[in-house]
């Protein structure tokens, strides 16, 4: 059966940081698999629908880690090349044990050039240093320092798995390498289909097992009190697929009622 996970929303600065929480809770209370969180640093422009992200994923989903005991916590995705890639892997394997080893971390290179210079982040290399730091990161996971006599703990007791997000070709050979999960977004489920079976292509090559998962958007209207394309859209995915389907259910006004109502049509609850 395919997984369901929620996209928590993030976008806006006004949003009282209760109302993650709630949010977590009742996804973990559904039956939902993963909250995911996006992220950006500074963005050109104000958050919103295209960047997301106003509080720091990894932080705030210690927070969430506090208020839930099941649910998977993941960032969909962290910019890694807009970071260095040691703090990194100490903040992930730190949530991943303090939740409960529960953090599946999510990463893509980025796209916004302006944003890339405004932190001092080389964006043209981006594709390049997000390969090296997800060699880094696997090499740390497992115990294997970067330099010799240091370091590095808490070494994860279970994988965290990683997550590579992107539908360009050098993505998908990304998550053939290094990836655990591959996760595709603003795609139709035909295109999702034929990027996934490419996926597939590649990790045999690599003799590597890749779950190929999709992240989407509500997009249903009410007819009569009942939910619509989103629901199609998810069995779609499944279809051509998906392992995981994750959705973002709009604005926070009326996300609790929507990601409920989306649970009960799906057999969830």
């Amino acid at each position: 059966m395919t997984g369901l996970d929620v996209v928590l929303p993030d976008e806006d600065p006004a949003m009282d940081p209760a109302a993650l929480v709630e949010l977590a809770v009742l996804a973990e209370r559904l039956g939902y698999r993963t909250a995911w969180l996006p992220d950006h640093l500074l963005p050109p422009g104000p958050f919103g629908r295209v960047y997301g992200g106003v509080y720091e994923p990894l932080v705030t989903l210690a927070h969430l880690a506090a208020h839930t005991t099941r649910l998977r916590l993941g960032t969909s995705v962290l910019v890694l090349p807009l970071r260095e890639p040691v703090s990194v892997a100490k903040q992930a394997a730190t949530l991943h044990r303090l939740s409960g080893d529960r953090l599946t971390l999510g990463v893509g290179t980025g796209w916004d050039a302006a944003e890339f210079a405004a932190v001092g982040a080389d964006f043209a290399a981006r594709g390049a240093n997000t390969d090296e730091a997800l060699a880094l990161l696997r090499d740390l996971f497992a115990g294997r320092g970067p330099v010799e006599g240091h370091v590095f703990e808490p070494v994860p007791r279970t994988p965290v798995p990683l997550m590579v997000g992107g539908g360009s070709e050098r993505a998908l050979r990304r998550a053939a390498r290094f990836a655990d999960e591959w996760q595709a977004v603003g795609v139709g489920p035909e295109e999702f289909g034929a990027r996934a079976a490419r996926l597939r292509e590649l990790a045999d090559g690599a003799g590597r097992d890749v779950r190929a998962t999709v992240r989407t958007e509500w997009s249903g209207r009410d007819v009569d009190g009942t939910i619509t394309d989103v629901t199609d859209a998810t069995r779609a995915f499944a279809a051509a697929g998906a392992a995981t389907v994750a959705v973002r259910f709009g604005e926070v006004d009326g996300f609790a009622n929507r990601m409920q109502r989306f649970a009960t049509a799906m057999g969830l609850t």
